[in-house]
């Protein structure tokens, strides 16, 4: 399990009878810690024909552009995950349309749900994770400084998607 953390105390790593995969398993109680994919809400917003994209403060990809994106919380859904997200990173309040692509992110074990969405007033701020945010015409997005390929994905759907309703979400392109 090449990213399995250190096991804790009484904890080893073995492969539980009927499984056929190695788990981290307690010695004493035979409980099973599950190890499972992270997922990652975000959104495409739109305003005014224009791209929201925020300039990250934090590493990964430090200083890179990215859409308003990060780990679900506990409790949260997709949706309310995205939301959360253009908060935290643009202070923007955004209204969710529909899902506009899932991907499977392997090696690093997540799944990204992105969304498509529209600013519900023109009013945002970098966040705390942000060093700057800002609405970029489709020419002017800095494709060369995108913080991740997930981010050159979800704008080719984006745009793809224009005009479009009713349509299965988009996957990994291959």
């Amino acid at each position: 399990m090449a990213n399995t953390p250190k096991a804790p105390k009484n904890f080893h790593h073995t492969v539980p009878e009927g499984d056929e995969r190695e788990r981290l398993v307690c010695r004493d109680c035979g409980f099973i810690a599950y190890e499972n994919p992270r997922i990652i809400a975000g959104s495409v917003v739109e305003h005014d024909g224009k791209i929201l994209l925020c300039k990250r403060a934090i590493f990964p990809q430090k200083g890179k552009w990215t859409i308003p994106a990060g780990f679900l919380e506990v409790g949260e859904s997709p949706d309310e995950g995205a939301a959360r997200e253009a908060y935290e990173e643009a202070m923007a309040h955004i209204e969710i349309r529909d899902l506009l692509a899932v991907y499977s992110v392997r090696h690093i074990s997540q799944v990204h749900m992105m969304y498509r969405a529209t600013l519900k007033s023109p009013d945002f701020a970098p966040g705390i994770e942000s060093q700057e945010v800002g609405l970029f015409a489709w020419d002017d997005i800095p494709w060369d400084e995108l913080a991740f390929p997930s981010v050159h994905w979800v704008l080719g759907h984006y745009r793809e998607a224009q005009g479009k309703s009713g349509f299965a979400p988009f996957t990994n392109p291959v």
